[in-house]
């Protein structure tokens, strides 16, 4: 009984203290599971990693708002911050393409759990990269890629052990690094790219420095400047990287051979050595050690022939794994294409535009039925497209153009379903591209058929009821027929951005509904349009170019237009230029030159702030240059020539902006020559002549414009010497001062001009459509008014003709061994012809008439092979024209002429030869000895005459005895002599009679 009281106590005591502790235990249980839930949720952050995230943020420059999320309670749920579900600390931070800029605040440091960090495609403005970075212990992946960060990179980032992926890649903001030892202190990490960061300064060799990361699977090295890519024949530097998957050394210069340890790495998958100078033998070494290659890079190089060699072994060894080969712009490959390339089963993506390959296609490549995409552009090849080029059924893109080939596109071509881009540029097609060849190609979004002019007997054939694939966006058609009518069939594409009928022989009037398209791209170009344009010229989007020039449309140019390149050059556009253009802001090029327009040139147009081109030439413009385009501050080309345009230069001119190229020729512009113009620092060309500019030339024009090329200014009244500073202008390769009232002597220091010294290339531009603006200049070439448009970079000409100067042939000007146009007719001349002047050996025209120029023609100009027109009429020359060599084709005897000492062909007074010469000086001089003894006869016969006579009659007439002895000596001899005389005769008689009686 006492027991259950006892118990019933214990109990009475106990139970409700138990019942509290179940209650506590339970609450305690649902706090700790409402905690739980909490955190799985993500509710709540870790307060001091918040502020560290708002310091960080205070520091920052955000112009596009990107942190505005970054407000409330909970870190962890703002934009580019992630937390651990479980402790709520911030583990990464992903910033990328925020726009950022300004400070990075070290209070980033009290996010300890941080192991991911992205702060690439930020603008940071050449800040380096802060030290405390390396601080973060836990950091596994680290990302400061095309950030904007310059300076050193700090070696503290060795400080991240346990880092896997590291990516500093400059993106052009170039950052530097003079030590690459803190690599060693990244045994794990898998990902390293230093793009752009120089390299050329590092103490030790990239390739030990990399051999220290064991784990690497990706090594991206481009545009780091590096130099050394050693080669080492023992010793393989790549030992340790066992698993390296991608190595990018592209767009460096090294300027060797592969080295053989690159095909030691069997893993390699992707190896980009593009644009590295790389050329030489290929090694010899194993290529079968390379069987997991994907893709190879190997294009903008120096590799010739050796480059067949490599595809050849690379077919049996990754005939299975390689899906892209990059061997474009190595111009020293050369040959026929390969037939081993159709051994690449997987092959994907092959380029080999810009070589130099020949001979047709291979039909091995037919078997590359995997094949995406085929660039042969820019090669030798010829012979027709193959038939089997339909069998490509996941062709994407086919490039043949700038090739030799010919003969018809097959039809099969409308087989490729998948082809997205086509371009048969610049090849010699024959007969017909119609519907069937677009077929099937309903994907096609670029198509491109630009014939070298003129190739107007292939022809593009379409049914106006024709429909295009509706996905085209890019259509090009150059220099082929098409149509005399415009194409209907270019109202059906929707997506259409960009047409191109050039010189296609339509001529008809455009359709209005042209005008509605959503076109960015618009060339009509050399047909025979006619018509007028609407009065505004709009698209239903702005368009950024377009082209009407070279064809008959007419009436007044439209008022307004919402374009930026505009060209409606040589047209017949008449009227003036509307007055309010300056409301087309968006024009950067303008061209109306070629037109009958008239007036004055708007004001308004001061308002094209950011015009870069205006070429109103070969109008008829009148009035002054406006002088209110000081806001113009992007031209740079200013064409205004053959206009009557008045006045002079305003003062504007040079002071606005970079000019590189001006032509005010042909007007009436007058007065000297403006000293504005000594601001055109960058002045290229400059073309002043036929207006009527007077006073001297200016010394600032060689002192002040380092970057002359093209000078003229010829047809006006200058005065005084030719200055010496013109010998500064290194880049001068035309000096046009003809017609002038020039002066005193030519320079003597004319050799100076090193441009006339050295043989320039004419660069090509190939379908450029953005060069909407071809030099050209007229010149006077072998006599003749001549054009220069293309050719005019490698033009080289020097004509001071028409003029007063004096003095003699300045002798070293024999150095200009590339001048192709010396003309110095026309002056007061005097001296020889330089002795030397055979040293010009680029010389094709030579005109040194009308001048006082003495002495003979130099032996040495006959070895000027180049020479094919010649003038060296009205001068004092003499002495035999040669014979040799190019003087054999000279056979114009006006181009000798008024030249009394000169002998020989063409000219009808005959030289002697040297013999002839010899033995008439011989003759000459025994004559002289003739006349000297018979001078000497005469005088002693004049003198012996009377002293004889006198001696013998003087003595007879003085002397009485030999008087009588004299005088009886002639009686007996003629005595003597008649009995001689009388006897012989009577013996003749009887001899004769004796004969006649016995005869």
């Amino acid at each position: 009984m006492a027991s259950k009281k006892t118990t019933l106590l214990l109990l009475k005591v106990f139970l409700p203290s138990l019942f509290f502790e179940l209650l506590i235990v339970e609450a305690t249980t649902n706090v700790n599971s409402i905690d739980a839930e909490i955190n799985i949720k993500g509710w709540g952050c870790i307060e001091g990693e918040k502020k560290a995230l708002l310091e960080f943020k205070h520091g920052l420059i955000d112009p596009s708002g990107r942190l505005s999320s970054w407000v409330g309670a909970d870190c962890c749920k703002w934009r580019g911050v992630d937390c651990n579900n479980q402790t709520r600390n911030v583990v990464k931070l992903d910033l990328r393409y925020f726009g950022l800029g300004g400070e990075i605040s070290d209070s980033l440091l009290h996010l300890k759990h941080l192991n991911y960090l992205d702060l690439s495609f930020n603008y940071f403005q050449r800040i380096p990269i802060p030290n405390f970075l390396g601080s973060f212990g836990r950091l596994r992946y680290l990302n400061l890629s095309n950030a904007e960060f310059g300076g050193m990179i700090p070696p503290h980032l060795g400080n991240l052990s346990h880092l896997r992926y590291l990516d500093l890649n400059g993106g052009g903001y170039q950052m530097r690094v003079s030590n690459l030892n803190w690599l060693s202190s990244l045994p794990f990490l898998k990902h390293l790219d230093l793009g752009t960061v120089d390299l050329s300064k590092v103490t030790t060799n990239w390739t030990q420095a990399v051999n220290m990361l064991p784990s690497l699977l990706e090594l991206h090295l481009s545009e780091c400047e590096l130099d050394d890519f050693p080669h080492y024949s023992d010793l393989n530097p790549f030992v340790n990287l066992t698993s390296l998957l991608v190595l990018d050394l592209s767009y460096n210069d090294f300027n060797t051979t592969l080295p053989g340890w690159l095909f030691n790495i069997t893993t390699l998958r992707d190896l980009y050595l593009n644009d590295a100078t790389i050329g030489g033998s290929i090694p010899h070494v194993n290529l079968q050690s390379l069987p997991n290659l994907v893709t190879l890079d190997l294009s903008s190089n120096d590799i010739g022939s050796e480059g067949i060699e490599l595809v050849n072994g690379l077919s049996i060894c990754c005939n299975n794994s390689l899906e892209e080969l990059y061997l474009g712009y190595n111009y020293w490959l050369s040959g026929q294409l390969p037939d081993s390339l159709g051994n690449f089963n997987n092959l994907r993506y092959l380029d080999l535009s810009f070589c130099s390959f020949n001979g047709p296609l291979p039909n091995s490549i037919q078997h590359l039925t995997k094949l995406e995409s085929l660039n042969m552009s820019e090669n030798s090849i010829s012979g027709p497209i193959p038939t089997w080029i339909g069998n490509f059924s996941r062709m994407k893109r086919l490039d043949l153009s700038v090739n030799l080939m010919n003969g018809t596109i097959p039809e099969s071509m409308g087989q490729l379903r998948e082809l997205t881009e086509l371009s048969l540029d610049e090849n010699s097609w024959e007969g017909v591209f119609s519907e069937i060849h677009f077929s099937n190609l309903t994907k096609l979004e670029y198509f491109s058929l630009h014939l070298p002019p003129p190739k107007r007997s292939f022809r593009f054939h379409v049914t106006p009821e024709w429909i295009p694939p509706y996905s085209l966006k890019y259509i090009d058609i150059s220099n082929c027929h098409v149509s005399p009518k415009f194409p209907g069939w270019l109202r059906t594409p929707k997506r259409l951005e960009k047409i191109v009928l050039k010189n296609v022989g339509i001529s008809d009037t455009i359709p209005k509904w042209l005008w509605t398209l959503d076109i960015e791209w618009l060339d009509l170009s050399r047909n025979q349009l006619y018509g007028k344009l609407p009065n505004s010229l709009s698209f239903s989007r702005a368009a950024l170019f377009v082209d009407l020039s070279f064809n008959r449309l007419g009436g007044r140019l439209p008022c307004s237009f919402n374009v930026t390149w505009l060209v409606l050059g040589n047209n017949l556009f008449s009227g003036p230029i509307p007055f309010n253009i300056g409301d087309s802001s968006r024009l950067k090029v303008l061209d109306f030159s070629g037109n009958l327009l008239n007036g004055s040139i708007p004001s308004s147009m001061s308002k094209l702030k950011g015009l870069n081109l205006i070429d109103l030439s070969n109008n008829h413009l009148c009035g002054k240059i406006p002088k209110n385009w000081n806001n113009l501050h992007q031209l740079d080309t200013i064409d205004l020539s053959k206009n009557k345009l008045s006045g002079a230069i305003p003062s504007w001119v040079c002071s606005i902006s970079d000019i590189d190229l001006l032509k005010l020729n042909d007007n009436n512009l007058t007065g000297e020559l403006s000293s504005s113009l000594q601001n055109c620092t960058w002045l290229y060309s400059l073309d002043l002549g036929n207006n009527r500019f007077s006073g001297e030339i200016p010394k600032w024009i060689g002192e002040r414009m380092s970057s002359l090329g093209q000078l003229r200014l010829r047809g006006n009244m200058l005065t005084g010497d030719i200055p010496k500073q013109l010998c500064w202008l290194s880049q001068l390769h035309i000096l046009d001062l003809a017609l002038n009232n020039l002066s005193g002597s030519i320079p003597q220091c004319l050799s100076n001009l090193t441009a006339l010294t050295y043989v320039s290339l004419l660069g090509t531009q190939l379908n450029e459509p953005f060069i909407s603006y071809s030099d050209h200049m007229e010149l006077v070439v072998k006599g003749q008014d001549a054009k220069f448009e293309s050719i005019l970079p490698i033009v080289n000409l020097i004509d001071l003709s028409s003029n007063n100067l004096c003095g003699e042939i300045p002798k070293g000007i024999i150095n200009l061994s590339t001048l192709g146009t010396l003309n110095l007719s026309r002056n007061q001349l005097t001296g020889n012809i330089p002795q030397k002047i055979g040293a010009m050996q680029g010389l094709e025209t030579l005109d040194l008439s009308c001048n006082r120029l003495s002495g003979p023609i130099p032996p040495s100009m006959s070895s000027i092979t180049s020479l094919n027109h010649l003038n060296l009429s009205h001068n004092l020359l003499s002495g035999p024209i040669p014979t040799s060599n190019q003087f054999s084709t000279f056979n114009d005897p006006s181009i000798y002429e008024a030249n009394l000492g000169l002998c020989g062909l063409p000219l009808s007074a005959n030289c002697s030869t040297p013999n002839d010469q010899n033995h008439r000086n011989d003759q000459d001089k025994e004559e002289d000895e003739d006349g000297r003894y018979m001078t000497w006869f005469f005088i002693s016969m004049g003198l012996g005459f009377p002293v004889g006579f006198w001696v013998v009659c003087g003595s007879l007439a003085l002397k009485r005895s030999w008087r009588h002895a004299y005088f009886q000596f002639v009686d007996e001899t003629r005595d003597k002599i008649y009995v001689f005389t009388v006897v012989n005769i009577s013996r003749l008689k009887r001899k004769i009679e004796r004969i006649r009686v016995h005869g």
